[in-house]
């Protein structure tokens, strides 16, 4: 059985992130979108926020500028799953990374939305000292599927 905290990604070096770096998150819990948001913070990156899914694409053609789409998959109106459908569908999107952030982290869960085209999976509770290398290694295209 192989260990779910593993990727597929070499060593981290570490990475500079732009001052222009934008991450979109997509978080019904507003204490859960503090957290991330104060960590990205940390990091340096600008963030957005919506609570739903449904809202998504609409909102993201607002965004002068869009680097990664952090998405919660149980999301009141549309979840994860079918806000990811949109994005998707959406040519000017598609190229968007876009990981699922949810607290149903388990292997089934991981595998359901790799399956369905997440590019990539974090569990909750974020580690928040973990959280900033995870970030880091998603900006410059290193898959990270992490549930623990």
């Amino acid at each position: 059985m192989t260990d779910p905290t593993v990727t597929d990604a070499q060593p981290v070096r570490k990475q500079t992130i732009s001052s222009e770096t934008t991450v979109l998150v997509v978080e019904d819990n507003v204490s859960n979108f503090v957290l991330i948001a104060r960590m990205l913070g940390y990091l340096g990156i600008h963030c957005e926020w919506k609570t739903s899914g449904y809202e998504v694409v609409e909102y993201a053609d607002t965004l002068p500028h869009l680097d990664l789409i952090l998405m919660d998959i149980r999301l009141p109106y549309e979840d994860g799953y079918g806000a990811l459908k949109k994005i998707r569908s959406a040519e000017h999107l598609k190229n968007i990374p876009i990981v699922a952030v949810t607290a149903e982290a388990s292997e089934e869960q991981m595998r359901k939305a790799r399956e369905s085209g997440f590019d990539g999976f974090l569990g909750k509770p974020l580690d928040p000292d973990r959280f900033p290398e995870q970030i880091r290694r998603i900006l410059h295209n290193e898959p990270v599927w992490e549930y623990t």
